[in-house]
């Protein structure tokens, strides 16, 4: 049986029809059941809206999704216009048939329009093979209270230069601004 090349689609966050929603929806909660933090939530459904949405589709059927969404990081206290990945993710039976790559390619060439790539893992592998880097500084986020260290992040977070970036010390310290859920 053949498998058909999959497509790849770059949509809006507002642009996703609902029946989109609740496919990208199941897709996700099946790849991240396994997960040790407790799976794909409500969070972090939210967490993916309000910027582009990569969508790789299969006969009709969607198999990949990364999204894209602004976020205030900040490198030593400078602000750097960053473009964070969230909510990545293959169907489970189509892992390791390089939709994955596919998909982070097109974030990746969407990217260079940021100051910095940034996101969260802990599959440093896949991501390290195109260009993404550990950050190896302490991390924070800037929550209401002030800022607060977020040890447990340290070593997860990486990077994707981009050629906007400018020098980029990878061991200082970086934050995020707070939110709902995981902050990072």
């Amino acid at each position: 049986m053949t498998v058909p090349t999959p497509r790849l689609r770059t949509l809006r966050s507002e642009e996703l029809a609902p029946d989109e929603i609740g496919a990208l929806r199941q897709l996700l909660a099946a790849a991240f059941a396994e997960d040790e933090h407790g799976g794909f939530g409500e969070h972090d459904w939210e967490h993916a809206l309000g910027g582009a949405h990569f969508v790789a589709e299969e006969g009709g059927r969607m198999v990949g999704h990364a999204a894209v969404v602004e976020r205030d990081i900040r490198v030593a206290g400078r602000p750097l216009r960053t473009g964070y990945v969230e909510a990545v993710a293959t169907a489970v039976d189509r892992q390791r048939s390089g939709i994955g790559t596919a998909i982070m390619r097109s974030v990746a060439e969407h990217l260079a329009d940021y100051e910095l790539g940034a996101l969260g893992t802990g599959s440093h592998a896949f991501y390290a093979r195109m260009g993404w880097e550990t950050w190896r500084g302490p991390s924070s986020v800037r929550a209401p209270a002030g800022e607060l260290p977020t040890p447990g992040e340290d070593g997860y977070i990486m990077v994707l230069r981009t050629p906007r970036t400018p020098p980029l010390d990878l061991d200082a310290p970086i934050s995020c601004e707070w939110r709902p859920g995981d902050v990072w």
